[in-house]
């Protein structure tokens, strides 16, 4: 195993989980044209981002089991051909239902990529030297977000929304025999029992909580089947919880929380998850609504943020591995504090470099924070709880990711009809921009409140030993 060379693996792990989230915002730009195209409504379209989160949700958990039946190579290979048949089914898709199909495949790659290349990683870096090295995925998967809606801005500019997928198609192919040459096995097979009452149980649960809290941001609450999904949902997880204690061979094994870092780290990652997405989903509604901005003019507005977040995240992995967690979170997270409690104030009169400043400042904070978040409570777990880490990280990511996104879109919608309301003239275009602008003021108010928790959790976070055996990584 010493005999392992870290670099080809690392490239190409990184090289796949590019290509996969890169795509996984390539295409919500593209909705009005896929409306027009397939002759749909805007509810229906959204089924293709909400059918994709909710895929990644339910598969996340399961992961951990796959990683203990399955070698590194046959997961992550799998992943990426999976990825690529779905991008091709979109790519060429003729009625809407084929392109949905299409977006459910790639998600199924998705899901079974972002587990297989974080466990990957823990299992290759000593404890030492792991902060640079998820910084590295920090870089992609910070970057590839940012760089996705105004990239496909000026593709669906020049070209038409099919050459999303196309151009995507020789990234996947390369991703796919560079992974085949050089991607090597380093998990440990143990074939544990598979319980299918857990898997129906973590389906259901994390199915139903995502799908309603996406629907419930889609429409409203008010609607009978968000109460319903969330309802079954949270039934399904408590018996999935309970079932997972009691088992001797548990499909996820929630023990890693009896780790106190790892806990910390969790609750710290689900506000921080909160706080971003509260950004990611509020500016363009600024961009477009207030300032009248187009599509690819908002992209531009948002991608120095995100470039910078990119580059700050391998420098802050090297900074971890050499100050450990509350050097870097406890400062990350005032500076998210602050440019969320500036946000809350913003105005009509705001320009773009005012926004561009702010949302710099944000994504440099989440950049310090993020990261070494993640390492910090993935470093106090042995090595048998590794996919079970990495599986809860990432599912934690994805479901609060959705029930981030719900929640401040509805902060927003209450906050303009209460705007309006009270308005003299409800009709008038100034008002109608006026209550948006209430409306992100309330939802960044929210956001501001949830960066002063996860700014109380980062002092309770420490710089941690690994239990004793984990040494044995190869260097």
């Amino acid at each position: 195993m010493s005999k392992i060379k870290r670099g080809p693996i690392v490239a190409v792990l990184i090289i796949g989980a590019f290509v996969a989230i890169l795509n996984e915002t390539l295409l919500n730009i593209a909705f009005p044209d896929l409306v027009h195209e397939f002759g749909i409504q805007l509810s229906t379209v959204q089924w293709l981002s909400t059918a994709y989160m909710l895929v990644i949700g339910v598969l996340v958990p399961v992961t951990a089991l796959l990683q203990q039946w399955f070698t590194t190579r046959q997961m992550f290979l799998s992943a990426l051909l999976l990825f690529l048949a779905g991008t091709v089914i979109c790519g060429f898709a003729p009625v809407f239902e084929v392109m949905l199909v299409g977006r459910i495949v790639q998600a199924l790659g998705t899901g079974l990529m972002l587990p297989v290349m974080m466990n990957t990683m823990l299992i290759i870096f000593p404890p030492e030297e792991r902060g640079g090295a998820m910084g590295m995925i920090g870089l992609v998967i910070m970057f590839a977000p940012a760089v996705g809606p105004t990239l496909s801005g000026l593709i669906i500019d020049v070209l038409n929304w099919r050459w999303l997928f196309f151009l995507v198609i020789p990234l996947a192919v390369f991703a796919v025999i560079f992974s085949a040459i050089y991607l090597k096995n380093v998990s440990a097979i143990t074939r544990p029992k598979v319980d299918f009452l857990s898997i129906l149980l973590s389906t259901v649960g994390f199915g139903c909580i995502v799908y309603g809290f996406s629907k419930a941001g889609e429409s409203s609450w008010s609607e009978p089947v968000v109460g319903w999904c969330i309802g079954i949902g949270i039934v399904a997880l408590l018996f999935f919880v309970w079932r997972q204690l009691t088992m001797k061979e548990p499909m996820l094994d929630l023990r890693a929380f009896k780790y106190p870092m790892f806990t910390i780290a969790a609750i710290l990652l689900i506000v921080v998850i909160m706080s971003l997405f509260s950004t990611m989903a509020l500016l363009p509604f600024f961009l477009q609504g207030v300032l009248l901005y187009s599509v690819f003019k908002s992209g531009l507005v948002l991608l120095p943020g995100g470039v910078v977040n990119g580059i700050m995240s391998p420098v802050a992995g090297k900074l971890f591995d050499k100050f450990g967690p509350r050097v870097l979170v406890i400062p990350g997270l005032v500076l998210v504090c602050t440019a969320t409690w500036l946000f809350s104030g913003i105005s009509a009169s705001a320009g773009a470099g005012y926004v561009i400043f702010l949302h710099v400042v944000m994504l440099i904070g989440i950049s310090l924070v993020m990261m070494p978040t993640q390492t910090t409570g993935l470093n106090q777990l042995p090595p048998h709880l590794y996919p079970h880490g990495t599986a809860i990280m990432n599912t934690l990511q994805q479901v609060f990711g959705a029930i981030g996104m719900a929640l401040f879109m509805s902060i927003l919608s209450s906050g303009q009809k209460n705007y309006l309301a009270n308005a003299g003239n409800p009709q008038d275009p100034q008002t109608v921009v006026a209550s948006l602008v209430a409306g992100l003021q309330d939802a960044f108010t929210v956001g501001g409140v949830f960066s002063l928790i996860a700014l109380v959790v980062a002092f309770f976070l420490k710089r941690v030993r690994a239990p004793e055996g984990q040494a044995q990584s190869f260097h």
